[in-house]
């Protein structure tokens, strides 16, 4: 049965060589598998808003964290109900419905707003225009 090389007295230099080598590394490669964010647990990313494509209509939405919701120009025109969804803020999404009238009031810039569902506790105030 060999003994450990790291505190083995009667070591030759290859084998101490070899040891310190094998020591120094393993240290790299736990400081490296040590780096990352000092956070315990994961976060959600908040999206980046993207400004609206022409002739689309993104929503101002009270006690916001990260929510948008956008109706497309598409939708605008065809003007039928509607059932918008917020995106992802916080780790959760709300929807908002609109009725096929609701969506030309917000197509003729008239000001529209409407109370989101229920997503973790709260809802929001969603208003186009």
């Amino acid at each position: 049965m060999k003994t450990n090389p790291l505190i083995d007295p009667m070591l030759d230099r290859r084998e101490f060589t070899l040891a310190a080598i094998l020591a120094m590394l393993s240290g790299v490669t736990i400081t490296i598998s040590a780096c990352g964010s000092s956070s315990s647990s994961p976060t959600t990313p908040t999206p980046t808003p993207q400004p609206p494509a022409a002739g689309d209509k993104t929503a101002t939405i009270s006690a916001n964290h990260g929510h948008t919701a956008t109706i497309t120009a598409a939708q605008l025109s065809a003007g039928g109900d509607l059932t918008v969804e917020l995106t992802v803020g916080n780790g959760h999404t709300h929807t908002v419905g609109l009725t096929g009238a609701e969506v030309v009031q917000i197509r003729d810039n008239t000001r529209v707003a409407k109370e989101s569902s229920s997503s973790s506790g709260h809802t929001h105030t969603v208003t186009f225009n």
